[in-house]
Order: structure tokens, then sequence, then C-alpha cells
């Protein structure tokens, strides 16, 4: 009987811990012998959200497993206690498959397993997961990623996702979507964080790009140059794509098509306007161009991301 162990130290957040108990320790009626002996491993009782949590075994039985789970951390500037670094590390040493969800990914990042690997997290804190561990390839915008024995999830339901990624591996795709179904969850879901970015922070105060950004944003529907932009800002274009470069950390032109896919997802939340005039009201010109460059930064079709976005209209 494989063995899944939860790692229970420092300061959990209680919704991935739940869910990762739900799912592993709770065998569908299809999975008729080989499921999992799941443990909650962790150095004493742990306090989780409104919960007390008692491990049933210590740090050293991570290194028995054959896949060990690391919850998202509630503060992710509190440095991880170094046993339980070591615990991981060994573990993953020893054979183990490892898997963090959301913000566990930091964890993983101390005891060196995210170096010269594919990692996400939770999108609002993958720049600062990058920058503190600069030798892992840090991916914002996908749901899971799976290096083979180190795995890594983004937030809160794409934890879910990982789990059933983890049953479809050992189980196969009947039983995955069995759990699936219990869960009333779809087995994989289309797309990936990207769809679920709220739009970048902008700049404000007196930056010199802030009247300029302010005026392009109420253009997005008309034909715009960074040559039109640059003479707003009465500069080069070689200069603007200088303080651009520094500011948002993208051209001028990259900039630009963010903002009107971030436009389009609005209109796609809270209009019945046609993909036709969607793309017309952002500028994108043609209901092709528009589904090209909306798949490519948001992960879906403005199709399927207005059915999922969609705000209901009161009856």
């Amino acid at each position: 009987m494989p063995t899944v162990a939860l790692l229970t130290a420092g300061h959990l957040l209680h919704f991935e811990l739940a869910v990762a108990y739900e799912i592993f320790g709770n065998p569908p009626r299809e999975a008729t012998e080989g499921w999992y002996d799941v443990l909650l491993c962790g150095p004493g009782p742990l306090r989780v959200g409104p919960f007390t949590v008692e491990p049933d075994h210590g740090l050293e039985h991570l290194a028995e497993a054959d896949t060990v789970i690391v919850p998202a951390c509630a503060d992710i500037d509190d440095p991880p206690p170094p046993e339980v670094v070591e615990a991981v590390r060994a573990a993953h040493a020893s054979g183990a498959r490892v898997a963090s969800l959301c913000t566990g990914a930091f964890l993983l990042g101390a005891a060196g397993l995210l170096d010269g690997r594919r990692a996400t997290t939770h999108w609002a804190h993958a720049a600062e997961l990058s920058a503190r561990h600069p030798l892992a390839v840090v991916d914002p915008d996908v749901l899971y990623t799976d290096n083979g024995s180190v795995l890594t999830a983004a937030g809160k339901a794409a934890a879910v996702d990982l789990c059933l990624h983890l049953i479809h591996l050992d189980h196969g795709a009947g039983i995955a979507n069995s759990v699936a179904r219990r869960l009333v969850m779809p087995p994989h879901r289309a797309g990936g964080q990207a769809q679920f970015v709220t739009t970048p922070m902008q700049v404000t105060g007196d930056h010199t790009l802030s009247h300029l950004l302010a005026w392009v944003r109420q253009r997005l529907d008309r034909p715009l140059t960074v040559t039109d932009m640059a003479r707003k800002a009465n500069t080069s274009p070689r200069h603007l794509g200088r303080q651009f470069r520094s500011v948002t950390g993208q051209t001028p032109l990259q900039w630009l098509l963010t903002q009107r896919v971030r436009r389009a997802q609005e209109l796609l939340e809270a209009t019945d306007e046609s993909i036709e005039a969607v793309a017309r009201a952002t500028g994108m010109g043609t209901a092709t161009t528009l589904r090209r460059q909306f798949k490519r930064i948001v992960g879906v079709p403005p199709d399927s991301y207005r059915r999922s976005f969609r705000s209901a209209n009161p009856a």
C-alpha cells in the first residue's frame, strides 16, 4: 500500500491540508485495493487555522513515505524550521515524490528541491518565489508542474488539480475521474493561472509614465504605435522603451497588448457583446486576432473564459 505523508509543521493553511487529507484519505468505491495509507507527520500538535492537528508520526517518517505532500504556509516571510526543511530534503533524497500545494513551494525552495526545475505557486507570490530561488524556473501561469519527483501546485483549487494528477499517475484515469466526480469538479481544468490573475498594479502618482499609461488605457479601441506613445510622452521611442522595461518589465507593445487583453476580459465578464464587438472595442481588429492573443496570454479562448467568469444577471 503506497504511503502518502502530509507534512504538519510550521504555520499551515487549513484548506490545502484538508484537501489533501480528503482526497488521499478517502478511496473511491472503484479502488478495491492498493489505495493510500495516509500519515500526518510533524514534530507535535499544530494549530492550523481554527483547528488543532495531532500528527500521528514524527518528521522522520517522511523519509519512509512514497509521496510527501507539503501544504501551503500562511506566511512566506516566516522561515520554515530547519528540522522541517531537512526532513523534506531527506525524504526526497530517499526516493520520495515530494509535492507542494500553493505557497508550500517556498519550503521546497528552502530545501533546494526547486533548483533547475520548473515550479509554480499562487500567482501573487510567483515573483517572490523566483527572486528567492533564482535557479528555479518559476511559471506563474500554470495550475501545477510535474518534474517527476518534485511537483508544485498553484493556489487553493489548484491543489485539487495536482492531487487528482497524482491519483491519475498512480491509479489511472478511471479512478481519478471517479474522485473528481465525488469532488464535483472536472478531472482536468482547461488553461492555467493566467485566467485568474488580476490586472497588474498600475503606475500612479508623479511617475513619468503615469499620465501616458492612463492616456493609452482610454484609447485601447484605437490604433496605437510606439511612435504615438513616445510623441505623447514627449520622448523618443528608444527612451520610452527603456522606461517601460524599467517600470513594467515589458516593451511598450507588450504592455499595450496585455492591456487590450485585460480590457477584453472585463467586457467578456460584464457584457453580452459578441467576440467581434469585443475585438473592435479593444483595438484587436478582428475576432481571429482576439482569439489568438487571448488564448496565448490568458490560456483559454475568450468563449471559454466568458462561460467561466460571466457575471450572473439577477433574476
